[in-house]
């Protein structure tokens, strides 16, 4: 499922409301830090010739699909960037922040202004500074366990969990921290998020970083890997229940 502009919806998302996306990446390609078995948008392939949009024509479009809303009375809750691959790593992803904060409140004060991000790029300090401008930033960890992440996520940078830990907690508390959780089986291995020493190395990591926040939901869409299940309700609640007694704040997402 890509996008094929810089600017899609309003959509209604099930975290974020009327969210109106900013697709940093190719219209006609998936490219990313990742390459999650889980993603929406499939795995990661590149066409010939794919370019990513310029910070202008991004710019432009959102401009003017927020003032056609506006003018029509519509309504906008989050302007979300998201899209078909990793939004930070735009090289011009701070700038782009900054003019799109003008344009929300110049024409939606009220909405906030939400980043996806599956943090690979959380340790550059220009991305820092732009994600802690936005009102979400959402950064996404699916296991505190190496092995469990390269298996969900198979990342194309250098990756690691202690890595990433040290990178959020520059945050100082400062971020949501998003963990999709399920089981199945990928390329003959399986894979479960779920178990208690799965969600007890999680919950060790999550008393280290100190986020504001923490969204926990499963699968919802098609996937491109097969046999995936999604996490029960009770499940997510469970782990909602352990977190609550950290003292954080916990969005469970079904």
């Amino acid at each position: 499922m890509l996008h094929d502009s810089p600017i899609f919806g309003p959509v209604t998302s099930r975290r974020l409301r009327q969210s109106l996306g900013i697709n940093l990446m190719p219209k006609d390609s998936k490219i990313c830090t990742f390459n999650c078995i889980y993603c929406e948008c499939g795995f990661n392939f590149s066409k010939p010739g794919s370019k990513i949009p310029t910070a202008e024509s991004v710019i432009t479009a959102l401009q003017n699909t927020l003032h056609t809303i506006s003018t029509n009375g519509g309504v906008i809750n989050t302007i979300t960037f998201a899209g078909n691959g990793e939004p930070t790593s735009h090289p011009q992803f701070p700038f782009i922040v900054d003019k799109t904060i003008e344009l929300r409140d110049k024409y939606f004060p009220q909405a906030k202004i939400s980043v996806l991000s599956n943090a690979t790029n959380c340790h550059k300090q220009q991305v820092m500074q732009a994600l802690l401008r936005v009102d979400n930033n959402i950064l996404k960890l699916d296991s505190a366990i190496n092995t469990t992440t390269k298996a969900i996520n198979q990342p194309n940078v250098p990756y690691s969990v202690e890595a990433i830990v040290d990178s959020l907690k520059q945050y100082k508390g400062q971020f949501i921290l998003q963990t999709l959780f399920f089981s199945g089986t990928y390329n003959n291995t399986p894979i479960n998020n779920t178990t208690k020493q799965e969600v007890e190395a999680w919950l060790n990591v999550v008393k280290q970083i100190k986020p504001k926040q923490i969204m926990i939901y499963s699968l919802d869409r098609p996937t491109p890997a097969q046999e995936l299940h999604k996490a029960t309700p009770q499940t997510l609640n469970d782990i909602a229940k352990q977190v609550e007694l950290l003292g954080i704040e916990t969005q469970v997402i079904y």
